[in-house]
């Protein structure tokens, strides 16, 4: 065989085409050197719990089964998959595999966002929306369920948005995405809403002027059957109403960080993010009505609520690629690019991933300390304590120890007038209510950070005593009481 064969049996392609993956693997290396940071969130606590229970039980829970001030009252896990996924991930290697689960899902989602851009914008300009993408969702990158629905998200978009460039009809072979993310996450309506502009777009497209009643049909069916897996869950059709009644909360969300607005007191990724979107958008990128009024709406959710950030993160870039486009002259990839054997470029990128996950699966890794009162818990026996009123932030740990919270991370379980109360409560914006709740509750034991108000108090009450401090936590039991002569 000569060279001249040999070389034509092998299929090169342009460097630019292993993009995606280089993409992927680039985040995924980053996100391993920084897995700890992953495990920051005490919610990951009781989501690992919840899905060692469903594998324990061999069904998913209708009723809570964890704390004591809202045992037995009807409780869904819309997440029910995600948490069985951490649970086995823990499973077998432990908080490392945990992070590298969710270090994974994440690099597959942007990895898969930059092939839908590859397609359309040059190299650069691919490169600056990942990286403004990955900076707007940087503070949520933690290992919960939000992140394994990253890559359905995008496929889900991607397939959409594939549609409304294409003028095309919908895409029935994406439906079994919306089965997989109804089950992995809460946020399944926002991939339902997501039909609505494509279906707007069609309507107003000039070139398909009299085919209105054809679309209309087309995208009805589509819409009916995209509602219908949406409801293939263990629940029905409950989780989606996941997010009304996360929104039911209503003042109480100001209590939760994640559900309060962008604050703008000090600078951060999300307003220079915004600043220079402005300004790219002031050099005469002009966007189509459907694309600008989701943009507008992805920015109202995100400036909201902070946690809606990365639906902004994830689903602007692939609204803005099409007109961006229009920006640059068209290309053809073949033109002047360098050029490399396929299977090369792939086992290398594989192999890279491979060896940085064998090194992390070496690495100690575990949640963060601040949320992880292990030693309070330990030292104080809290375990056989009665019943304890804790801090919002150490619910999760709590759970994850086997002792039942006063509460945690479940808002949609305790509702908001119940998470407003403790947090004025235990903060003594209402000290009456304070006192009267910890005999309400009949509460024996307390687990407070160090900066919570109630530990000043409760340091002076007579009927209290401290018994254990440290950096991340303080717990205070009730005193026995004192005999009475001649008992």
């Amino acid at each position: 065989m000569t060279e001249q064969s040999i070389r034509s049996n092998v299929r090169p392609f342009a460097v630019s085409a292993a993009m995606p993956w280089l993409v992927g693997a680039g985040v995924y290396l980053l996100l391993l050197a920084l897995a700890p940071k992953l495990l920051n969130d005490p919610d990951t606590y009781w989501h690992v719990t919840v899905g060692r229970w469903i594998l324990a039980h061999g069904t998913v829970p209708t009723a809570d089964p964890f704390s004591f001030t809202m045992h037995d009252r009807h409780w869904i896990t819309f997440e029910w998959l995600s948490e069985v996924a951490y649970a086995a991930a823990l499973t077998v290697a432990g908080w490392r595999g945990v992070a590298i689960l969710a270090a994974a899902a994440i690099a597959l989602a942007f990895g898969l966002l930059a092939r839908f851009l590859m397609r359309r914008l040059p190299p650069v300009a691919v490169l600056l929306l990942i990286v403004a993408s990955l900076a707007i969702l940087a503070p949520h990158l933690l290992a919960r369920p939000h992140v394994l629905v990253l890559p359905v998200m995008v496929a889900w978009a991607s397939a959409l948005v594939d549609r409304m460039d294409r003028r095309a009809g919908p895409p029935y072979a994406a439906l079994p995405l919306l089965v997989l993310w109804a089950n992995l996450h809460g946020s399944v309506i926002v991939g339902l809403g997501l039909i609505g502009p494509a279906v707007i777009e069609a309507l107003l497209d000039p070139q398909r002027q009299g085919k209105h009643w054809r679309i209309v049909r087309q995208w009805t069916l589509f819409a009916g059957l995209a509602v219908a897996a949406a409801c293939i869950t263990p629940y029905g059709a409950g989780p989606l109403l996941a997010p009304l009644k996360t929104l039911g909360l209503g003042h109480a969300l100001q209590t939760i960080m994640e559900w309060r607005p962008q604050d703008f007191s000090r600078p951060g990724a999300f307003e220079l993010v915004l600043l220079l979107g402005i300004f790219a958008l002031s050099r005469g990128v002009r966007l189509p009505p459907v694309r600008a009024l989701v943009l507008i709406g992805l920015l109202h959710f995100a400036l909201a609520q902070t946690r809606n950030a990365d639906l902004l993160a994830m689903l602007a870039p692939f609204y803005l690629a099409a007109p961006l486009a229009l920006q640059f002259k068209p290309r053809n990839p073949a033109d002047g690019a360098p050029r490399a054997p396929a299977h090369i470029v792939g086992l290398g990128i594989a192999a890279v991933a491979a060896c940085a996950t064998i090194v992390a699966l070496r690495q100690p890794i575990a949640p963060d300390a601040r949320i992880t009162p292990q030693a309070a818990v330990q030292a104080a026996g809290l375990a056989h304590a009665g019943p304890v009123l804790n801090d919002y932030a150490f619910g999760g740990y709590l759970i994850y120890a086997g002792i039942a919270p006063f509460i945690d991370g479940r808002g949609e379980l305790y509702g908001g007038q119940f998470i407003e109360r403790q947090s004025r409560a235990v903060s003594l914006a209402n000290l009456p209510d304070f006192l009267k709740l910890l005999d309400q509750y009949h509460i024996e034991a307390t687990l407070l950070t160090p900066e919570t108000p109630a530990v000043a108090l409760l340091d002076r009450l007579p009927g209290w005593q401290r018994v254990y401090s440290d950096g991340v936590a303080v717990v205070h039991k009730r005193r026995m009481a004192a005999p009475r002569d001649g008992g």
